[in-house]
């Protein structure tokens, strides 16, 4: 098996639903050996509805390149053995809300004592303390109080959330860069680490270019970085396209080739603002053009001169040309579903990915022998 950035490196995931696990799923890309223990009943996920037999398809998707085992840390013999796990374990992960830890014996000062150079990882609805530390949190939950829904849309639509939980997801991220940066930082000092982020420090950081507010300007000021209408989903003959042509040298490219050359010679559109300030003139037009042909058609007009796709459904991207020459999906064998596809790790070093023995989701307390009293090696 080709070297990965975290041989090496075992990761103790005790999180449920999407942000932790897909967090700990990003370590394991990396080659981290990620062990996820958990409650007798198993994560929450597994049960989330889902048209596949038996299984659920969020939880599959979520929690590749990982071991289970299931400990009931209410009960003093499990609690032992997740502090032998703790001893040889480089990173603890967690999404328990606070104080929980504490009285599973699973806090940060608890743990350290037992693994001095512990990176112990929280990963919290609200943050750790605060007036509102203790409110459950989730995804379309925190899209709500922070503005993400009522961003949807277009003005005078009533708020909704974007379903796939964009919040858990940027959350992972976050959650796998601190835990690498506090692995790195270990490494220079050989000091233990405590990593805190959270939903509420997610859905703002992903907001980053709409969270500016300066001085003078009023409450209601429109802080979407929308560059008008042009730019979105338009219908055609057959099927629907995107299109984002806000520089000059793509609006040009998109007036040629639509057959509407002369609006780039007119003052009304001469650059991005304009552009949107008179969108209601111009959107009509290009509609009608894009008339003329199907998506399809058009996708391939503009090629490389105009940013633009069909909108396709997630079903196509299985078959997508580029999706497959980029080796973005696997195939994987499964106890209960016979095989499936799903996305492989996203990061590439010097070119290759790391070949992995064993990717797919695990089965609740399928390697709980194997792993229960000590540091296993990998099968």
């Amino acid at each position: 098996m080709a070297q990965q950035i975290l041989d090496g490196i075992q990761v103790l995931d005790f999180t449920t639903y999407i942000a932790g696990p897909y967090g700990a799923s990003l370590l394991g890309d990396l080659g981290a050996d990620v062990i996820k223990i958990e409650a007798p009943e198993g994560d929450p996920m597994r049960y989330y509805p889902s048209t596949l037999p038996g299984e659920s398809r969020a939880f599959i998707g979520v929690n590749r390149n990982k071991r289970s085992i299931v400990l009931d840390l209410k009960q003093p013999a499990d609690r032992e053995a997740c502090h032998r796990l703790v001893a040889q374990a480089d990173v603890v992960l967690h999404n328990f809300r606070p104080g929980v830890a504490e009285r599973l014996a699973l806090d940060c000062d608890t743990l350290t004592a037992i693994q001095p150079r512990l990176i112990y990882c929280s990963f919290t609805g609200y943050g750790p303390d605060g007036p509102q530390a203790q409110r459950p949190g989730f995804d379309q939950v925190l899209q709500c109080r922070t503005g993400i829904a009522k961003a949807q849309g277009y003005p005078g639509d009533e708020p909704r959330v974007v379903w796939g939980s964009a919040v858990d997801f940027y959350g992972a991220s976050l959650i796998a860069t601190g835990i690498c940066a506090a692995l790195f930082q270990r490494e220079r000092t050989g000091l233990p680490q405590r990593v805190d982020t959270s939903l509420l420090q997610a859905a703002l950081a992903m907001q980053a270019g709409r969270m500016v507010w300066a001085e003078g300007e009023s409450p209601g000021v429109d802080r979407d970085l929308r560059g008008g209408a042009l730019s979105g989903i338009h219908p055609t003959r057959e099927g629907y396209v995107y299109l984002q042509a806000q520089t000059q040298p793509f609006w040009e490219a998109l007036c040629e080739l639509t057959g509407l050359a002369h609006l780039a010679r007119d003052p009304r559109f001469a650059d991005m603002r304009l552009r949107k300030a008179n969108e209601a003139e111009l959107v009509p037009q290009l509609r009608a053009a894009l008339m003329r042909h199907g998506a399809r058609e058009w996708e391939a007009i503009f090629g490389t001169r105009v940013p633009c796709t069909v909108v396709r459904g997630i079903e196509e991207v299985f078959d997508d040309e580029q999706v497959a020459h980029q080796g973005l999906l696997a195939t994987h064998a499964h106890p209960t579903l016979g095989s499936y596809r799903a996305v492989v790790e996203p990061i590439r070093f010097n070119g290759e990915r790391g070949v992995k023995r064993e990717a797919r989701a695990p089965m609740l307390g399928e390697h709980t022998v194997q792993v229960v009293g000590g540091r296993s090696e990998r099968t």
